[in-house]
């Protein structure tokens, strides 16, 4: 069994086009994600996928391969499918070229979820949602899970609904999804197969596609798992949480 990451990363975003090269104190962006997926240890292989040679470039000197993609792909997964090939047993990581700030342990503890629990075909992360903003906005995914940590329904909205009154955010009802996901291989080929479902293109949420389908995606609890650059305004947050984890930046 091999575990392969891959950051897919393309030049057209639509709402921040060429983020994956904002200078982050100095170094793009790309290459700071590259750095954090180096500290995995549970990862074999590291894999940039890009369509674009002006990302690639920024990763040159770093431990990470670059496979170069189509430029036509609808989703992130999709350039992942692409890049890592993956055979049946293998896991594949999709780690978001957007978020520098990811602990290894998070990333660890998604590899050996799936190496711990053969039935699961995917994994994917959560975090405590407490923020009542980031509750009301669509912008950030929300999900319930079973008594097993099976996730039941990933939605913008905020669910659980709490019919009396407002929500309670201390109560440990709400949980953010953050977009990192681990899959087996051969879940992962038929995921990028098989077409987007009615519920998937309601909420634009991929991963209702694997639901749709019947698969098992595993919900791995974190306190923290990043900081996205989602904005240009995203952009002095995350250097100034980079600046505290890392003193000398300049250094790889």
């Amino acid at each position: 069994m091999s575990t392969l990451g891959v950051i897919p990363a393309r030049w057209g975003s639509t709402r921040f086009p060429g983020k994956s090269l904002t200078p982050l104190l100095g170094r793009p962006l790309i290459a700071w994600v590259a750095r954090a997926a180096g500290e995995a240890r549970s990862l074999d292989r590291r894999v940039l996928a890009t369509d674009d040679a002006r990302i690639a470039a920024a990763v040159e000197g770093l431990e990470i391969d670059v496979v170069m993609t189509r430029a036509d792909h609808a989703s992130g997964t999709d350039r992942v499918a692409e890049a890592a090939a993956p055979a049946d047993h293998d896991i594949v990581v999709n780690l978001q070229g957007d978020e520098p700030l990811v602990p290894a342990e998070v990333i660890d503890a998604l590899v050996e979820t799936l190496q711990r629990e053969p039935a699961v075909e995917m994994a994917t992360v959560i975090c405590p949602l407490e923020d009542p903003a980031e509750l009301a906005s669509p912008s950030v995914v929300k999900v319930v899970a079973d008594a097993q940590d099976r996730a039941l329904y990933f939605s913008r909205l905020p669910i659980p609904c709490r019919r009396d009154g407002p929500a309670e955010l201390a109560g440990g009802d709400y949980w953010r999804h953050i977009g990192l996901y681990a899959y087996r291989g051969n879940f992962l080929k038929r995921l990028v197969r098989e077409p987007p479902c009615r519920l998937e293109k309601l909420e634009a949420l991929e991963q209702l596609r694997a639901l749709h389908l019947g698969g098992t995606i595993r919900l791995v609890r974190a306190r923290f798992a990043g900081v996205g650059v989602d904005t240009p305004a995203d952009v002095p947050v995350v250097e100034g949480l980079l600046r505290e984890r890392f003193p000398c930046p300049h250094k790889r």
